[in-house]
């Protein structure tokens, strides 16, 4: 929404149902990012083998169901759901490019689907096509980061870094290539599914930054930590009517009882059948690792979505540290509503937000007028000249929100006390503030008691929010202060956008 360069982006994924969902959102954002590869990747619970009937005899999961040696695992030949996604995106592309711009032409994305290393869990043994492209992008010369993103294992990634390393080792140039790539590329992974960041690419390339994007909100256990309020997200009820009943992509999309499997007679995905048992299951041959069956119709996973949810525009700039945390979650613990510090709580916190834009989205797609879908409002923060702060000054915070589908909007600044370095609240008030562009459609300001959200009402497509606070006396130098200005249109599908404002400390 305003970022003036797009991240640039590797996507890894195995043929797991998770990651099929996941790629479908993926590509609904597709407008955001500079995707440079789509590569099929290899896990513990997934991989394709050589193709000759090799036996692998080291562990992955089928190890775990007492399955001796065997040649391939959970993985058909002709498995190619990420082509497949390309196919369907490029039936909406032209709707999606009426919602939005820089949306990739769908040739430009098939061109850049690749097999990695795929043969066996954690070979990183030769190079694939995958690992090659992988090794071009980290050694050219664009400017900013290569954000390698894996929902699968990292055999691709550790082949690539592993071919720089036996081509320059030995060369006087090794330490510039050195630091080049560890400064440059950026892991963002569900995991280490094989077991390659810890065996090769952490002792080898400890300056390498690897985030750990793994999350219970967007994978198969979601029920276990989403908010009560958020709930209904993942209901067959509201799937059917938001996600899987609307046009290709909703039909693509993976629900519980659904009656599809990605893999001819996979043991562990069970996820089609509806009206069964557990121990039915177990009768069929199925290991319903799960523990049980959904409602026909919601949700089952999109486990790997975290992964590239904190590189989306939505105005948290979550990528620029792993600190600051976004729809993706971040890498510490967030104060749930029962006073629990709690890692699952800094993802599922957005989880309702998150749903509401995919769902908005998923009608782009369906909708070939602009006026007839929804779109994010527009938030600016203004008169902040300098970020830097000084104890025991007053601040104000004050930003301007706009919205092209002309609906009402609410907004309020809020401190993301986790996100920052003070160890405390900040007593946050509301501003009383003369109404401009007064018109019919103008409404009253309404200034609640201080200390709450302010909402400050100029137009019906427009506000002004704004909030007063003092920089505590006991802050430090370098301590940083984090506020996010979160603005909500009341469309059908209501979309929240979002700015923060880092705010550092100097004595």
């Amino acid at each position: 929404m305003t970022r003036d360069k797009k991240l640039r982006t590797v996507v890894m994924h195995d043929p797991e149902l998770d990651d099929l969902n996941t790629i479908i959102r993926y590509l609904l954002y597709s407008n955001q990012f500079e995707t440079e590869g789509l590569i099929y990747s290899s896990s513990r619970f997934h991989w394709k083998g050589d193709g000759k009937g090799t036996l692998f005899h080291g562990e992955s999961e089928h190890s775990n169901y007492g399955i001796g040696p065997i040649s391939e695992w959970r993985w058909d030949e002709d498995s190619y759901f990420m082509n497949d996604a390309v196919d369907i995106y490029e039936k909406v592309y032209q709707n999606l490019s009426v919602h939005a711009k820089g949306y990739p032409h769908p040739d430009e994305l098939r061109s850049r689907i690749y097999e990695g290393n795929v043969d066996f869990p954690g070979d990183i043994s030769k190079d694939s096509p995958g690992s090659n492209l992988i090794k071009k992008l980290i050694m050219d010369d664009k400017p900013g980061k290569l954000y390698l993103l894996t929902g699968a294992g990292q055999s691709t990634i550790g082949r690539a870094l592993k071919s720089i390393e036996e081509e320059y080792k030995n060369k006087s140039q090794w330490q510039d290539i050195y630091e080049k790539v560890s400064k440059k590329v950026i892991i963002q992974s569900f995991g280490d599914q094989d077991g390659v960041y810890e065996s090769y690419i952490s002792p080898n390339w400890p300056e390498i930054e690897f985030r750990e994007m793994a999350t219970m909100i967007w994978g198969y256990l979601a029920r276990k930590v989403v908010q009560p309020e958020d709930r209904h997200y993942l209901s067959a009820a509201w799937t059917q009517e938001n996600i899987s009943k609307v046009g290709p992509f909703g039909e693509f999309y993976m629900v519980w009882g659904d009656g599809k499997q990605m893999h001819k007679n996979d043991i562990a995905d069970f996820f089609g059948f509806a009206g069964v048992t557990v121990e039915q299951l177990k009768e069929l041959g199925y290991v319903p690792w799960y523990g049980g069956v959904e409602e026909p119709g919601s949700w089952i996973s999109e486990g790997d979505t975290s992964m590239y949810m904190n590189l989306l525009d939505n105005g948290l700039d979550a990528h620029v540290d792993a600190s600051y945390g976004g729809w993706g979650g971040r890498n510490g613990k967030d104060i749930d509503p029962n006073g629990v510090a709690s890692k699952d709580y800094s993802s599922s916190r957005w989880f309702g937000a998150a749903q509401r834009d995919f769902a908005a989205r998923m009608q782009w797609t369906v909708t070939p007028e602009y006026k007839d879908a929804n779109h994010h409002p527009v938030v600016e923060v203004v008169g902040l000249e300098n970020t830097v702060v000084r104890p025991g000054q007053t601040i104000t915070l004050k930003a301007i929100v706009k919205d092209s589908d002309g609906d009402h909007l609410t907004g309020r600044w809020w401190q993301y006390e986790e996100a920052g370095t003070y160890p405390g609240q900040i007593d946050l008030i509301s501003v009383r503030e003369k109404q401009n562009n007064k018109s019919e459609n103008s409404y009253p300001f309404v200034v609640p008691p201080p200390g709450s959200p302010e909402i400050a009402k100029l137009k019906k497509d427009e506000i002004e929010v704004i909030s007063q606070f003092t920089v505590p006396t006991d802050a430090v130098n370098g301590q940083t202060l984090h506020f996010i200005l979160e603005a909500s249109d009341n469309g059908d599908k209501p979309l929240t956008s979002y700015k923060r404002v880092v705010l550092t400390v100097s004595r």
